[in-house]
């Protein structure tokens, strides 16, 4: 297995992570431990998640973020409390994958899966705050619903078939900067159209303030 395919299935599980940390455990363990998908030699190292503490912890956490991301306003005070553990999560899962016996790429792996997670999991947040000031009800059920399919089908392909884990990697990590990217611009324009609405948003260069006006007497 060489370095390019364990960095690109590193790089999935750790953008994945960002999205769903728990199921991501529980998926990995739960195929290495009923051996439901032809893992590779590599994951080996990932034996761990097979333990079946590992698994029934993984399994609370994900029934528990199943139904907290379901409801709006709970899954971002979730997400928010989830801002460290994800990006730590996702760099465990893909030191886990380097060679213990070379410090360098074990710090790379490190920071890539930390990087990564942290990274997915903004674009997340972002889109389920946005999400979450729209009107329509079944918007975050919808959206959560997403991502849990998304994730499976993506872990499930990094998985059993490493050579594509380094495009899903990087198709996860552009899409992410893309919606952080397009959120940003969309929370700007919302902010000036509110500002402009309540009569906060300061005048042009040249124009004179409301009160400051001339008026003409009749």
């Amino acid at each position: 297995m060489g370095i390019v395919e364990i960095l690109g299935v590193a790089g999935s599980l750790s953008l994945l992570a960002g999205w769903r940390l728990y199921l991501t455990i529980l998926a990995t363990g739960t195929a290495m431990h009923f051996g439901w998908l032809p893992l590779p030699e590599h994951l080996a190292a990932l034996q761990v998640l097979a333990n079946p503490w590992v698994l029934g912890v993984a399994a609370v956490g994900t029934i528990a973020e199943f139904l907290a991301d379901k409801i709006p306003w709970i899954d971002s005070i979730w997400d928010t409390i989830h801002s460290i553990i994800r990006p730590l999560g996702g760099a465990l899962l893909a030191l886990a994958l380097v060679d213990s016996s070379d410090p360098a790429w074990q710090v790379i792996a490190f920071l890539l899966g930390g990087g990564g997670a942290l990274l997915s999991h903004g674009a997340k947040a972002t889109t389920r705050a946005v999400v979450n000031v729209s009107p329509e009800p079944f918007s975050n059920a919808v959206v959560s619903t997403g991502e849990d399919v998304a994730t499976g089908g993506l872990l499930a392909l990094a998985i059993a078939y490493p050579p594509l884990a380094i495009v899903i990697a990087i198709l996860l990590a552009v899409a992410a900067v893309i919606v952080i990217i397009a959120l940003r611009r969309l929370l700007r324009n919302i902010k000036a159209t509110l500002k402009r609405a309540l009569g906060d948003e300061p005048p042009a260069a040249g124009e004179l303030p409301p009160a400051q006006v001339p008026t003409l007497d009749r």
